[in-house]
Protein backbone atom coordinates (compact mmCIF):
# COMPACT_ATOMS: atom_id res chain seq x y z
CA UNK A 1 0.00 0.00 0.00
CA UNK A 2 1.07 3.36 -0.57
CA UNK A 3 -0.74 7.07 0.11
CA UNK A 4 -1.97 7.77 -3.42
CA UNK A 5 -5.74 7.78 -4.21
CA UNK A 6 -7.07 6.99 -7.45
CA UNK A 7 -10.83 7.85 -8.20
CA UNK A 8 -12.28 5.88 -10.92
CA UNK A 9 -15.60 6.14 -12.82
CA UNK A 10 -17.75 3.84 -14.39
CA UNK A 11 -15.70 1.25 -12.06
CA UNK A 12 -18.49 -1.74 -11.85
CA UNK A 13 -17.76 -3.61 -15.04
CA UNK A 14 -15.30 -3.49 -17.95
CA UNK A 15 -12.45 -1.22 -18.68
CA UNK A 16 -13.01 1.06 -15.46
CA UNK A 17 -13.34 -2.19 -13.14
CA UNK A 18 -9.87 -3.61 -14.58
CA UNK A 19 -8.60 -0.28 -14.29
CA UNK A 20 -9.43 -0.23 -11.00
CA UNK A 21 -7.65 -3.50 -10.31
CA UNK A 22 -4.64 -2.64 -11.64
CA UNK A 23 -4.11 0.23 -9.67
CA UNK A 24 -5.47 -1.71 -6.76
CA UNK A 25 -2.48 -3.86 -7.42
CA UNK A 26 -0.35 -1.53 -7.78
CA UNK A 27 -0.84 -0.63 -3.59
CA UNK A 28 -3.15 2.11 -4.35
CA UNK A 29 -5.86 3.45 -2.74
CA UNK A 30 -8.91 3.13 -4.73
CA UNK A 31 -12.34 4.80 -4.93
CA UNK A 32 -14.85 2.85 -7.26
CA UNK A 33 -17.48 5.01 -8.18
CA UNK A 34 -20.80 3.56 -10.38
CA UNK A 35 -24.16 4.82 -10.69
CA UNK A 36 -24.99 1.04 -10.67
CA UNK A 37 -25.34 0.51 -6.90
CA UNK A 38 -25.86 -3.34 -7.44
CA UNK A 39 -23.20 -3.91 -9.45
CA UNK A 40 -20.96 -1.62 -7.53
CA UNK A 41 -21.22 -4.03 -4.65
CA UNK A 42 -19.87 -7.34 -6.63
CA UNK A 43 -17.20 -5.04 -7.80
CA UNK A 44 -16.50 -3.68 -4.64
CA UNK A 45 -16.07 -7.28 -3.27
CA UNK A 46 -13.45 -8.16 -5.63
CA UNK A 47 -11.13 -5.25 -4.33
CA UNK A 48 -10.98 -5.83 -0.78
CA UNK A 49 -9.52 -1.89 0.17
CA UNK A 50 -11.67 -0.08 -2.29
CA UNK A 51 -14.42 2.45 -1.09
CA UNK A 52 -17.25 2.13 -3.30
CA UNK A 53 -19.05 5.17 -3.67
CA UNK A 54 -22.97 4.74 -5.66
CA UNK A 55 -22.92 8.24 -7.46
CA UNK A 56 -24.40 9.01 -11.36
CA UNK A 57 -21.78 11.74 -12.66
CA UNK A 58 -24.08 13.71 -14.92
CA UNK A 59 -26.00 14.97 -11.21
CA UNK A 60 -24.16 18.22 -9.80
CA UNK A 61 -25.15 17.42 -6.30
CA UNK A 62 -24.03 13.61 -6.31
CA UNK A 63 -20.39 14.68 -7.75
CA UNK A 64 -20.26 16.94 -4.90
CA UNK A 65 -20.93 14.06 -2.18
CA UNK A 66 -19.28 11.77 -3.67
CA UNK A 67 -15.79 14.21 -4.07
CA UNK A 68 -16.49 15.18 -0.68
CA UNK A 69 -16.53 11.76 0.71
CA UNK A 70 -13.09 10.82 -0.94
CA UNK A 71 -11.64 14.34 0.81
CA UNK A 72 -13.60 13.28 4.29
CA UNK A 73 -12.41 9.34 4.31
CA UNK A 74 -8.48 10.18 2.44
CA UNK A 75 -7.79 14.06 2.66
CA UNK A 76 -6.40 13.51 -1.21
CA UNK A 77 -6.87 12.70 -4.48
CA UNK A 78 -4.21 11.61 -7.25
CA UNK A 79 -5.12 10.62 -9.83
CA UNK A 80 -8.97 10.66 -11.72
CA UNK A 81 -9.88 8.57 -14.34
CA UNK A 82 -12.85 9.66 -15.61
CA UNK A 83 -14.09 6.15 -17.91
CA UNK A 84 -18.13 6.57 -17.12
CA UNK A 85 -20.19 6.40 -20.22
CA UNK A 86 -23.07 5.10 -22.29
CA UNK A 87 -23.20 3.61 -25.56
CA UNK A 88 -26.42 4.79 -27.44
CA UNK A 89 -25.81 4.19 -31.01
CA UNK A 90 -28.92 5.06 -33.70
CA UNK A 91 -28.83 7.26 -36.99
CA UNK A 92 -29.10 10.96 -36.97
CA UNK A 93 -32.52 11.21 -38.70
CA UNK A 94 -33.63 9.18 -34.85
CA UNK A 95 -31.55 10.86 -32.52
CA UNK A 96 -34.32 13.30 -31.14
CA UNK A 97 -33.19 15.99 -28.47
CA UNK A 98 -33.66 13.44 -25.39
CA UNK A 99 -31.41 10.62 -26.53
CA UNK A 100 -28.70 13.10 -27.65
CA UNK A 101 -29.26 14.18 -24.23
CA UNK A 102 -28.70 11.21 -22.43
CA UNK A 103 -25.35 10.29 -24.09
CA UNK A 104 -23.78 13.89 -23.66
CA UNK A 105 -24.98 14.12 -19.60
CA UNK A 106 -22.57 11.16 -19.23
CA UNK A 107 -20.15 11.36 -21.53
CA UNK A 108 -19.43 15.03 -21.18
CA UNK A 109 -21.07 16.50 -18.90
CA UNK A 110 -19.87 13.81 -16.29
CA UNK A 111 -15.94 14.60 -17.27
CA UNK A 112 -16.42 18.16 -16.74
CA UNK A 113 -18.41 18.02 -13.50
CA UNK A 114 -15.68 15.32 -11.91
CA UNK A 115 -12.91 17.06 -13.34
CA UNK A 116 -13.98 20.52 -11.33
CA UNK A 117 -15.10 19.19 -8.43
CA UNK A 118 -11.69 16.61 -7.67
CA UNK A 119 -9.36 20.20 -9.06
CA UNK A 120 -9.09 21.58 -5.35
CA UNK A 121 -7.55 17.76 -4.05
CA UNK A 122 -5.55 17.09 -7.71
CA UNK A 123 -3.79 20.45 -7.35
CA UNK A 124 -2.63 19.57 -3.77
CA UNK A 125 -1.51 16.58 -5.06
CA UNK A 126 0.01 17.61 -8.83
CA UNK A 127 -2.07 14.70 -9.79
CA UNK A 128 -3.36 13.21 -13.04
CA UNK A 129 -6.88 13.14 -15.05
CA UNK A 130 -7.03 10.40 -17.47
CA UNK A 131 -10.04 10.69 -19.49
CA UNK A 132 -11.65 7.85 -21.71
CA UNK A 133 -13.13 8.55 -25.20
CA UNK A 134 -13.09 6.19 -28.06
CA UNK A 135 -11.83 5.53 -31.43
CA UNK A 136 -15.38 6.88 -32.59
CA UNK A 137 -14.26 10.25 -31.20
CA UNK A 138 -11.24 10.28 -33.87
CA UNK A 139 -13.14 8.89 -36.74
CA UNK A 140 -16.60 8.89 -37.66
CA UNK A 141 -18.67 5.98 -38.36
CA UNK A 142 -22.41 5.29 -39.15
CA UNK A 143 -25.00 5.52 -36.07
CA UNK A 144 -22.63 7.15 -33.85
CA UNK A 145 -24.07 11.01 -33.71
CA UNK A 146 -24.39 11.25 -30.58
CA UNK A 147 -21.73 8.61 -29.12
CA UNK A 148 -18.90 10.01 -31.29
CA UNK A 149 -19.81 13.66 -31.02
CA UNK A 150 -19.44 13.33 -26.93
CA UNK A 151 -16.30 11.50 -27.03
CA UNK A 152 -14.73 13.92 -29.89
CA UNK A 153 -15.70 16.72 -27.18
CA UNK A 154 -14.18 15.28 -24.22
CA UNK A 155 -11.08 14.77 -26.42
CA UNK A 156 -10.96 18.40 -26.65
CA UNK A 157 -11.99 19.01 -23.18
CA UNK A 158 -9.07 17.03 -22.26
CA UNK A 159 -6.59 19.48 -24.38
CA UNK A 160 -8.44 22.08 -22.83
CA UNK A 161 -7.45 20.69 -19.15
CA UNK A 162 -3.96 20.23 -20.19
CA UNK A 163 -3.39 23.64 -21.28
CA UNK A 164 -5.28 25.40 -18.04
CA UNK A 165 -4.17 23.21 -15.71
CA UNK A 166 -0.36 23.06 -16.08
CA UNK A 167 0.01 25.63 -13.89
CA UNK A 168 -1.40 23.67 -10.89
CA UNK A 169 0.60 20.60 -11.61
CA UNK A 170 -2.44 18.59 -13.43
CA UNK A 171 -1.84 16.50 -16.04
CA UNK A 172 -4.75 15.81 -18.78
CA UNK A 173 -4.62 12.79 -20.85
CA UNK A 174 -7.11 11.15 -23.10
CA UNK A 175 -7.14 7.33 -23.57
CA UNK A 176 -9.59 6.30 -27.17
CA UNK A 177 -10.38 2.65 -27.03
CA UNK A 178 -11.01 0.59 -30.40
CA UNK A 179 -13.32 -2.86 -29.92
CA UNK A 180 -12.94 -4.27 -27.34
CA UNK A 181 -13.84 -8.19 -25.64
CA UNK A 182 -16.48 -6.75 -23.49
CA UNK A 183 -19.53 -8.48 -22.52
CA UNK A 184 -21.54 -6.24 -24.33
CA UNK A 185 -19.15 -6.68 -27.79
CA UNK A 186 -19.65 -9.92 -27.37
CA UNK A 187 -23.88 -9.83 -26.77
CA UNK A 188 -24.40 -7.03 -29.59
CA UNK A 189 -21.42 -7.84 -32.16
CA UNK A 190 -22.53 -10.50 -34.56
CA UNK A 191 -20.11 -12.92 -36.28
CA UNK A 192 -20.37 -10.67 -39.31
CA UNK A 193 -19.23 -7.69 -37.70
CA UNK A 194 -16.45 -8.99 -35.74
CA UNK A 195 -15.14 -10.50 -38.93
CA UNK A 196 -15.61 -7.11 -40.69
CA UNK A 197 -13.52 -5.06 -36.97
CA UNK A 198 -11.14 -8.04 -37.25
CA UNK A 199 -10.04 -7.26 -40.92
CA UNK A 200 -10.28 -3.76 -40.52
CA UNK A 201 -7.25 -3.72 -37.46
CA UNK A 202 -3.86 -4.05 -38.18
CA UNK A 203 -3.54 -6.45 -35.24
CA UNK A 204 -6.70 -8.77 -36.60
CA UNK A 205 -8.20 -9.19 -33.18
CA UNK A 206 -10.09 -7.08 -30.73
CA UNK A 207 -8.55 -5.97 -27.71
CA UNK A 208 -8.97 -6.42 -24.29
CA UNK A 209 -10.25 -4.62 -20.68
CA UNK A 210 -7.00 -5.00 -19.45
CA UNK A 211 -5.02 -3.76 -22.21
CA UNK A 212 -6.74 -0.87 -22.20
CA UNK A 213 -6.32 -0.29 -18.38
CA UNK A 214 -2.39 -0.57 -18.46
CA UNK A 215 -2.20 2.27 -20.79
CA UNK A 216 -4.91 4.06 -18.70
CA UNK A 217 -2.42 3.29 -15.50
CA UNK A 218 0.51 4.30 -17.27
CA UNK A 219 -0.55 7.64 -18.06
CA UNK A 220 -1.61 8.56 -14.69
CA UNK A 221 1.44 7.20 -12.80
CA UNK A 222 4.53 9.13 -12.44
CA UNK A 223 6.25 7.25 -15.18
CA UNK A 224 4.32 9.39 -17.41
CA UNK A 225 5.67 12.47 -15.52
CA UNK A 226 6.21 14.93 -18.61
CA UNK A 227 3.03 13.71 -20.61
CA UNK A 228 -0.15 15.96 -20.92
CA UNK A 229 -2.71 16.90 -23.35
CA UNK A 230 -2.15 13.68 -25.41
CA UNK A 231 -4.63 11.47 -27.06
CA UNK A 232 -3.77 7.82 -27.26
CA UNK A 233 -5.24 5.20 -29.48
CA UNK A 234 -5.06 1.83 -27.87
CA UNK A 235 -6.81 0.20 -30.40
CA UNK A 236 -4.82 -2.14 -32.34
CA UNK A 237 -3.94 0.32 -35.25
CA UNK A 238 -7.54 0.60 -36.19
CA UNK A 239 -7.12 4.71 -36.33
CA UNK A 240 -4.31 4.67 -38.13
CA UNK A 241 -5.67 2.95 -41.44
CA UNK A 242 -8.12 5.25 -42.12
CA UNK A 243 -10.94 4.62 -44.70
CA UNK A 244 -8.06 2.70 -46.66
CA UNK A 245 -10.14 -0.70 -48.59
CA UNK A 246 -9.28 -3.55 -46.08
CA UNK A 247 -9.12 -6.10 -49.37
CA UNK A 248 -6.11 -3.39 -50.13
CA UNK A 249 -3.90 -4.64 -46.99
CA UNK A 250 -4.23 -8.92 -48.81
Amino acid sequence: MNDTVALITGAARGIGLATAALLHAEGRRVVILDRDAEELAVAAATLPRALAITCDVSIPQQVAQAVAEVEQTFGRLDILVNNAGVADFGPLAETDFARWRRVMETNLDGVFLMSQACLALLSAQGGSIVNIASISGLRASTLRVAYGTSKAAVIHLTKQQAAELGEVGIRANCVCPGPVDTKLALAVHSPEIRAAYHEAIPLNRYGSEQEIAHVICFLASDRASYVTGQVVASDGGFEATGVGLPALRD
